[in-house]
């Protein structure tokens, strides 16, 4: 993609186009890592949509990762998260793309991301990606 997505500074945050675009938010917004050994965010609110019945899907999302130069910007891992609300794709392809995409963004020595979908027709579902370097 290569274009130079950011977030504005102060005032309301806009919502993302896509998830292309957010990728490239969180790359860009990207911070040098301080001294620490591990980070984690844990997202308790995220939603993305059933490719199959359009329905949305609740759940939360946790992602740990071992900082190798840089470091994921909260700010813009909510707006990053927030690009799947209309986005269609399985859990399973969730936590594999956001995994992908902090390694995108931040190349970690490690990265684990657990996506929880909240059940639906009595069905809970965690998907678990790991990444290393």
């Amino acid at each position: 993609m290569g274009e130079n997505y950011y977030l504005p500074r102060s005032g309301p945050m806009p919502r993302p186009k896509s998830v292309d675009e957010a990728r490239e938010v969180l790359k860009n917004e990207a911070f040098p890592a301080p001294n620490v050994q591990e980070i984690t965010f844990k997202a308790l609110e995220f939603t993305a949509v059933c490719p199959k019945t359009g329905q949305p899907d609740f759940g939360r999302v946790e992602i740990t990762y071992i900082p190798n130069e840089k470091c994921i910007e909260s700010k813009s891992l909510k707006f990053y998260l927030w690009s799947y609300r209309d986005h269609g794709a399985y859990c399973e392809s969730l936590a594999a793309n956001i995994a992908d995409d902090i390694v995108y963004a931040i190349n970690p020595k490690r990265v684990s991301v657990t996506v929880y979908q909240t059940a639906r027709g009595g069905i809970e579902l965690q998907a678990n990606a790991i990444r290393e370097s």
